[in-house]
């Protein structure tokens, strides 16, 4: 549901008026901005043009801890896992949706923060960065990790689900690593979005 910018953490704010500032796409049209942030036990989605503060903030209850604590009873989730955390992720964002577009007072402006999809969103988390690595994403000021490389790690994700060892696969043998990229999968297909930008951490 929508919240003030108090709500937001610290770092996910500077990041939000880091990119209104310093991203010369966003900060000379004056577009909108969308930071994300995929933490232990909530997603927070910020987005708005004004270079101070979002319009429009938005908490799923998404984490990586506690889908992993909830779904996966070992470090390597098993397929029919897998299946189950997808299934209850995606009912979480799709609620999300429901509730958003049904606010008569923000419903507008969560529709133009999904059509901004085509822009993708900002993050710093260390976390996706670590994702991004497995992707093959090459190491730079700024990352992109795009859809189709999220889904091909996706993918080696599931063959280990399978039995495949995980170091053939060159992925770490960890329960928080399954459920941060299983959720950051459901994320870009329900949300939807097309890649995630990374950058590194921004001081406030």
């Amino acid at each position: 549901m929508p919240h003030s910018t108090r709500s937001l953490p610290a770092q996910l704010l500077a990041l939000y008026r880091h990119v209104h500032a310093r991203e010369p796409a966003v900060a000379a049209a004056g577009q909108a901005a969308t930071v994300l942030h995929l933490g232990a036990d909530h997603t927070i989605v910020a987005s708005g043009a004004n270079p101070l503060e979002p319009a429009l903030v938005v908490t799923l209850a998404l984490g990586y801890h506690q889908t992993a604590h909830d779904f996966f009873r070992s470090a390597v989730p098993t397929p029919l896992e897998l299946e189950t955390a997808i299934a209850a992720v995606e009912d979480e964002i799709h609620a999300a949706h429901r509730l958003q577009r049904s606010d008569p007072g923000h419903g507008a402006l969560y529709a133009q923060a999904l059509a901004a999809g085509a822009s993708p969103p900002w993050s710093s988390d260390p976390g996706l960065h670590e994702l991004a690595t497995l992707a093959g994403i090459p190491p730079g000021p700024v990352r992109v990790l795009s859809l189709d490389a999220m889904e091909r790690l996706f993918n080696r994700l599931a063959s280990v689900s399978e039995g495949r060892p995980a170091a053939h696969e060159g992925l770490p043998d960890s329960a928080s690593f399954a459920a941060r990229l299983l959720v950051l999968r459901e994320l870009m297909h329900h949300m939807p979005l097309t890649a995630v930008t990374l950058v590194g951490e921004i001081v406030s």
